[in-house]
């Protein structure tokens, strides 16, 4: 993408371009067009009044920042506010990688402001991106939370669930957080056994994501099915069911890893399906 990540910004003048990408909540600012862009100026307009500004590092050569905006600003003129989340499914991957990146840096500046061991407000370190406590001198760096996510097939079909937060219709691959002390294969298995009743063999890393929504790493796996038969957790999915490649429900968002992993079991089916015609 182009992207280099930095904490320490380069010697900035009143001329320079910058990438600004400002958020009101989880709401970016960005050029108010047919495809929305990261505005781009030399500082932010005079009334926006900014928190503090994180430097991000450099895209495609060009500086990049990000700061809080209060509740009450109003876009500036040829300017909008739109959710992150919906970004996710007109922009490119870059644009995106980066807007999710700063917003999970900013949600961690604003869940950080005191020290979580003796409650001393928090100071930013000029050299790298920590808040460090004065009091006790405990260092709070931004964090992620580890989710699986996990494409199991049994044969030909493929099991596909349904979450209550999902869009109308739209069924995806399972997925859940890590627990402490517990292994990336040992949460494979675990959801699964909790989510549908059903043990799997044969865990492969498939690859990982990003997940700003709020500040997630989804790390993806393939599994295929052992034995058991299908009980749906009721307190955790709405439903689930095997599908063919053939016959698929609404899918994720194409942007998502989840899309990813199934049109890749999809396209791998329908391709040895012809070989067999053949």
């Amino acid at each position: 993408m182009n992207f280099t990540l930095a904490t320490r910004p380069p010697p900035h003048t009143a001329d320079t371009p910058a990438y600004w990408l400002l958020f009101q909540a989880q709401q970016l600012l960005v050029d108010d067009q047919a495809l929305p862009r990261i505005p781009l100026w030399t500082a932010p307009p005079a009334e926006i009044t900014l928190h503090t500004t994180h430097y991000l590092g450099t895209w495609q050569g060009t500086p990049c920042y990000t700061a809080a905006l209060e509740a009450s600003t109003i876009a500036p003129q040829g300017t909008q506010f739109q959710p992150l989340r919906s970004l996710m499914k007109i922009w490119p991957e870059a644009p995106f990688t980066l807007a999710g990146r700063a917003s999970q840096i900013l949600l961690w500046e604003r869940n950080h402001r005191f020290c979580g061991h003796c409650g001393t407000p928090l100071q930013a370190d000029a050299n790298e991106r920590v808040r460090r406590c004065p009091g006790c001198q405990l260092d709070h760096y931004p964090r992620i939370t580890p989710a699986v996510i996990m494409r199991i097939t049994r044969g030909s079909d493929i099991l596909l669930s349904r979450s209550p937060h999902f869009p109308p219709g739209m069924r995806s691959v399972q997925a859940g957080f890590v627990e402490a002390g517990e292994s990336l294969e040992e949460a494979v298995q675990r959801e699964i056994q909790e989510e549908v009743g059903l043990e799997i063999c044969n865990i492969r890393y498939f690859g990982s994501q990003p997940w700003p929504f709020p500040q997630s790493l989804m790390l993806a796996f393939t599994a295929e099915y052992a034995s058991g038969d299908l009980r749906v957790n009721l307190d955790e999915l709405e439903a689930a069911d095997w599908y063919s490649p053939k016959q698929l429900p609404p899918l994720p968002p194409q942007r998502s890893i989840a899309y990813g992993m199934i049109k890749q079991w999809v396209d791998h089916s329908l391709h040895n399906n012809r070989l067999v015609r053949v």
